[in-house]
């Protein structure tokens, strides 16, 4: 499917006004656990954010039983694709700018179930957002280009991951002092809501738990064998970035927040000690402990042994001695994407008018 990229015409509101004649781009990520938005205007090398919006909508509730996207969770997802539609006009303008340049992507669960062509057909007609099912290459680049500012700081080499509610996504990238590239990438069907759903009671068992790592890292290893990154690793200039929220609340538990504060946590680096202690201390809290952490909370407590169990297969496999925590993900890979093209002359114009 072509890049769908919408053109959102102006709407007269206050946040328009605050706008005024900046080029404003925005990015909506649906998940398999969670629907995003992010508009921003180019600011330097980046950009600044004028608006977020985050909503857990569990759209791949169930998904691994039935092959299917429910009722309940596709009304869910509509809903908070509709708050996202309604915030977009409102900063669309029509400065010398122009209007609001907005692209958004839905991923697993949508490319799992057998109705999610048809869940985007219909969310399309409800909201008017341009919403495409996206591939998991453009899934693992996106989260590259979100991840380049970190990946840049130095390093050879990079192995960034994703964990996601539905999938996994691990990126294998040259960087050299560039231009982050992707040399190869792995989407794992593993993600903390399909685990949750299918072995979320083993996690806390210590047999389960080391089980469950075991049988994540015979799904790397096909990887390992193609690219040999252990090797380059024990060459040094390696590094580990991860994105996710398993790993931001692991750096939150590594650093002992009374909250979660991201500007602690964005682009901190924990050593494998560091690491393997939140590992332990995630692990030794229980359900109970782990849902009055102040980082984690009850919605989110089924996920969290169930990431961490992906994250320590990757962690045991690529043995490196550091971990670069990224509280930054598909939406902010959006944005840049976005404003990069809208600098760049094309020979072709994909366009979707609401």
């Amino acid at each position: 499917m072509s890049s769908q990229v919408s053109q959102i015409p102006q709407y007269k509101g206050a946040d328009s006004r605050r706008a005024g004649r900046r080029a404003v781009f925005g990015g909506i990520d649906l998940g398999t656990n969670n629907c995003r938005m992010l508009v921003g205007t180019p600011s330097g090398r980046g950009f600044q954010v004028l608006d977020s919006f985050s909503r857990v909508v569990r759209l791949g509730e169930g998904l691994y039983e039935t092959g299917r996207l429910s009722p309940v969770a596709m009304d869910r997802a509509i809903a908070s694709l509709s708050i996202c539609a309604e915030r977009a006009h409102r900063w669309a303008g029509d400065g010398e700018g122009g209007p609001l340049r907005l692209r958004a992507i839905a991923t697993e669960a949508c490319r799992q179930a057998e109705n999610g062509a048809e869940f985007i057909r219909r969310a399309r007609d409800a909201t008017g957002l341009p919403l495409e099912i996206i591939n998991p290459r453009e899934e693992a680049e996106l989260a590259v280009e979100s991840c380049a500012p970190l990946l840049m700081r130095g390093g050879r080499r990079a192995v960034l991951f994703d964990i996601g509610g539905g999938s996994t996504e691990v990126a294998w990238v040259r960087v050299n002092g560039g231009v982050p590239e992707l040399i190869g990438y792995l989407s794992l069907p593993v993600g903390v809501v399909t685990l949750s759903e299918r072995c979320a009671d083993i996690c806390y068992s210590d047999s389960g738990f080391t089980r469950l790592v075991g049988d994540i890292v015979s799904l790397l290893r096909p990887f390992e064998a193609v690219h040999r990154i252990g090797e380059e690793i024990r060459r040094g200039g390696v590094l580990m970035v991860g994105t996710s929220g398993t790993v931001t609340t692991l750096a939150g538990v590594s650093l002992k927040l009374d909250r979660y504060r991201r500007g602690l946590v964005d682009g901190v680096s924990l050593t494998r000690r560091a690491v393997d202690a939140a590992l332990m201390e995630a692990r030794a809290l229980g359900r109970e402990g782990l849902s009055r952490h102040p980082c984690i909370g009850g919605e989110r407590v089924d996920f969290v042994l169930p990431g961490c169990a992906i994250f320590a297969a990757i962690h045991e496999l690529w043995q490196v001695p550091s971990l670069l925590v990224a509280d930054r993900g598909l939406r902010e890979g959006l944005l840049m994407r976005l404003i990069r093209a809208a600098n760049t002359p094309q020979k072709r114009q994909y366009g979707y008018h609401s």
